[in-house]
């Protein structure tokens, strides 16, 4: 099914519904929420996800898998998509929390080959089958480090939103601390019980996530690596290499 609006299939009676959609550049589907889980894929462009635990940065050929009755909101950055919609009770990975998912080769041929199931499709067929596959496969799916929590104190979380939309590496806990009135010390424990992680593996998953976006929008590593703080471009790409397995240049030429 193509460009085909999920009120319109979602009470089908099959475990998985298959959709392809495609975005304009700056589409936002404000914050919403499906009965079903959602399994969402980026072929082209970039998705920027939000719920009420934090913020995901989705990159081409990536996944986000969406639980049931989670409340999120997705800004297309020229996306085309394929989204798997899921019967809780058929939900192949378990938890409350979304989760950036590796898309194998394997995977993505599934995806393509969805595109052509009808709501209502033969489950003892060929598509029947595929549904089973699809279902195994983003239960296999390994995950992607690309979170950035929100606390849910609403000082520190006011803090973090702004943040996410300027990062900056050298930004340190002193300054949040001071903002806030707190002590360091206080700040620190007070910042790893809201998000579970220290100030720096936040702020350097923060700056991650701009980047990918950055990227993805064509700038060059050069010029991201000052706009994030970074002393040098080469310390920068260290730091992707390290958290993605990956260089910049490569993510450049995926996307």
């Amino acid at each position: 099914m193509h460009n085909v609006r999920l009120d319109s299939v979602d009470a089908t009676p099959r475990p998985l519904l298959a959709i392809g959609t495609d975005y304009a550049p700056g589409t936002l589907l404000d914050f919403h929420v499906h009965r079903r889980a959602q399994m969402l894929y980026a072929m082209t462009g970039l998705m920027e996800v939000e719920t009420d635990d934090g913020a995901w940065l989705i990159p081409p050929y990536s996944g986000v898998w969406i639980p049931a009755g989670k409340r999120h909101q997705v800004r297309m950055q020229g996306a085309s998509t394929r989204s798997l919609y899921i019967e809780p009770d058929a939900a192949p990975r378990i938890g409350n929390y979304c989760e950036v998912l590796v898309i194998s080769a394997l995977l993505h041929e599934l995806l393509l080959a969805s595109l052509t199931m009808p709501a209502l499709y033969d489950e003892a067929g060929r598509d029947g089958a595929l549904a089973q596959l699809l279902l195994h496969e983003v239960g296999l799916a390994p995950t992607m480090p690309l979170f950035a929590p929100i606390p849910q104190d609403p000082l520190l979380a006011k803090l973090c939103k702004a943040f996410l939309s300027a990062p900056h590496i050298q930004t340190t806990p002193e300054q949040w601390a001071g903002r806030l009135n707190k002590s360091l010390r206080t700040f620190t424990r007070l910042f790893r019980q809201q998000t579970g992680m220290s100030f720096s593996e936040w702020r350097q998953q923060a700056c991650l996530l701009a980047a990918l976006a950055k990227l993805a929008a064509g700038q060059s590593v050069t010029q991201i690596a000052l706009d994030l703080g970074y002393d040098s471009s080469s310390a920068f790409s260290t730091m992707f290499r390290r958290r993605l397995g990956q260089a910049p240049s490569n993510f450049i030429r995926a996307s």
